[in-house]
C-alpha cells in the first residue's frame, strides 16, 4: 500500500506499507502483518500512517478469514509505539525470539556455542 499526494500529473510518495499473512492454527484464520513500514520524514505527524491504518483495518475487517492486523516495532522506539496505540493496537503477549545471522556475523557471535 501507498500513500500518495496527487499534485497534477505527478504523484509524490508519502509513505508506505506491506502486509503479510501468516495463518494462526490457533483461531483458524489469517493474521495480516504491517510490515516495512516508512513515512517520508517531512510528512511524519501528518495522520499518514493513520490512514493507511485505517484502510488496511477497514479491508481485514470485511474479510471473512482475517483473524487480525499485527506489526513489530523496536522495544526502544517509544514514539512509534506511541502512535500504533493511538490508532488503536496493543501491546501483544507474545515475545518474538530469534536468530539473526546479519547481526551476528556483525558483532562477532556467529561460531559461539549457545547455551542450552
Amino acid at each position: 500500500m501507498v500513500a500518495e499526494l496527487d499534485e497534477g500529473e505527478n504523484h509524490r510518495l508519502l509513505g508506505q506499507l506491506m502486509i503479510t499473512f501468516e495463518w494462526s492454527d490457533w483461531r483458524n484464520g489469517s493474521f495480516w502483518w504491517i510490515q516495512s513500514l516508512y513515512v517520508d520524514p517531512a510528512w511524519r505527524r501528518q495522520n499518514v500512517f493513520r490512514r493507511m491504518h485505517e484502510a488496511v483495518m477497514a479491508r481485514a475487517k470485511t474479510s471473512p478469514n482475517v483473524c487480525g492486523v499485527r506489526l513489530y516495532v523496536e522495544e526502544s522506539n517509544g514514539l512509534a509505539q506511541a502512535v500504533y496505540r493511538r490508532v488503536g493496537l496493543t501491546p501483544s503477549s507474545y515475545s518474538i525470539f530469534e536468530t539473526d545471522f546479519v547481526l551476528a556475523r556483525h558483532k562477532g557471535l556467529e561460531d559461539r556455542p549457545h547455551e542450552a
